[in-house]
């Protein structure tokens, strides 16, 4: 008897069970999904291509810039990326929707160019990228960042040393 007590109570309580992919389901907090990147935050410094559990990311020399490619398809969601960049330029999304047809696997790809630019200083072909603040020696204001951002390598550390930072 209690079997049918138990199936009388389940059948009026309904399913428990969460009805995807056949209704709409929820995220959890925090759950890492697809990558997203945003080449305008990013310095260049290679470190998600290092830290890559899966090898999803690559960055290659390109005549316009300097290209990084996420293969999302490849991407182990650890999360390594993410942890490591320096400026946020790249993370993960809630997104977790990734089913996606054979035919489809090269679809599956994430990608930014930062194109190269002249140097203020001396108009050397370069990636403008953002000084890292700890190097400075100072606490640069958002106009220094962007004077420093589009100066090469040798012509930011000369600018560093006018300013009184180290160089």
């Amino acid at each position: 008897m209690k079997f049918l007590k138990l199936l009388m109570r389940n059948l009026a309580k309904g399913p428990s069970t969460d009805p995807f992919p056949f209704g709409p389901t929820f995220t959890p907090k925090g759950l890492r999904g697809r990558i997203s990147y945003d080449a305008s935050l990013c310095t260049m410094c290679r470190a998600c291509e290092q830290v890559c559990a899966g090898g999803a990311i690559r960055i290659d020399k390109t005549p316009e810039g300097m290209r990084l490619v996420v293969w999302q398809n490849t991407c182990v969601l650890c999360g390594l990326c993410q942890y490591y960049c320096p400026t946020g330029a790249i993370h993960h999304t809630d997104n977790w929707h990734m089913v996606h047809l054979e035919a489809e696997k090269f679809d599956q790809v994430e990608e930014g160019l930062i194109p190269y630019v002249a140097c203020t200083g001396c108009g050397a072909k370069m990636v403008a990228s953002y000084p890292n603040p700890k190097t400075l020696g100072f606490q640069p204001t958002q106009e220094d960042v962007e004077k420093l951002r589009l100066l090469c390598p040798s012509c930011r550390r000369k600018a560093i040393a006018a300013m009184g930072g180290k160089s």
